[in-house]
């Protein structure tokens, strides 16, 4: 074997181990883990938390009627199983760049909305993200999601004591412009700053026109979860 010939065979053999190897190192070495479900987990206050008495601590609203407004401690994006060049991925996208309300007659949620500035979305990848905002959600033309609840709810028992209590909800949500009705399941807890929604909605892209994440080296399943963990006061 001449010697041009065994340098081009190296190289055609550390290309390959690079090709392999890489990623690995790279999702099991550099890569954080994915970021727990919001369903999982709470949304953090702003404020510095700090020790009081049970007397000194915030009471509960008795009263919820009124509008809440969605603050910016709110988060919602996507989860996505990947699969990067032969590695297992959770490819997860948030933002806080979610606004709306809620508005309540006594126990009764008679209106609620939620918009969600697409563009505002990432992860933890550039490069996924630029593919997010361009063919696979078109934000530039599709800026935004949104949710309008489509009919009353009547809280259940207990929902003004603080313990998390489940609803479903059932309105119209739009993703890449487009509608459909949808049921979310909810978990709602009143707290002594405001009021949590979490949730979660499975969306095959398929149904809502949206264009198969996959790339070369990249493939996904046919279908993620829309996730939000919400916080509204008044």
């Amino acid at each position: 074997m001449t010697r041009p010939l065994r340098i081009a065979l190296i190289a055609v053999i550390v290309a390959a181990i690079a090709f392999v190897a890489g990623p690995w190192i790279y999702i099991n070495v550099f890569r954080g883990d994915a970021p727990a479900p919001l369903v999982d987990t709470t949304v953090a206050p702003t404020d510095t938390v700090t020790e009081t008495t049970v007397a000194d601590a915030p009471a509960l609203p008795t009263d919820v009627s009124g509008t809440w407004n969605v603050t910016a401690e709110s988060v919602a994006g996507y989860r996505v199983e990947e699969i990067l060049f032969g590695q297992n991925v959770t490819a997860v996208g948030r933002t806080n760049a979610v606004t709306g309300s809620l508005t309540f007659d006594a126990t009764n949620l008679t209106a609620a909305t939620f918009e969600v500035d697409m563009a505002m979305i990432a992860s933890d990848d550039s490069r996924r993200d630029r593919q997010f905002a361009g063919r696979i959600m078109d934000v530039a033309t599709y800026p935004t999601a949104t949710f309008v609840l489509g009919a009353p709810i009547t809280l259940p028992d207990g929902a003004l004591t603080g313990t998390p209590v489940t609803i479903d909800a059932t309105g119209d949500l739009t993703l890449r412009g487009t509608t459909k009705t949808v049921t979310i399941p909810l978990t709602a807890t009143l707290t002594p700053a405001g009021i949590e929604v979490r949730g979660e909605y499975e969306v095959v892209f398929a149904d809502w026109q949206i264009a198969d994440p996959s790339l070369p080296g990249i493939s996904t399943e046919d279908r993620g979860i829309l996730e939000f963990a919400l916080i509204a006061a008044r």
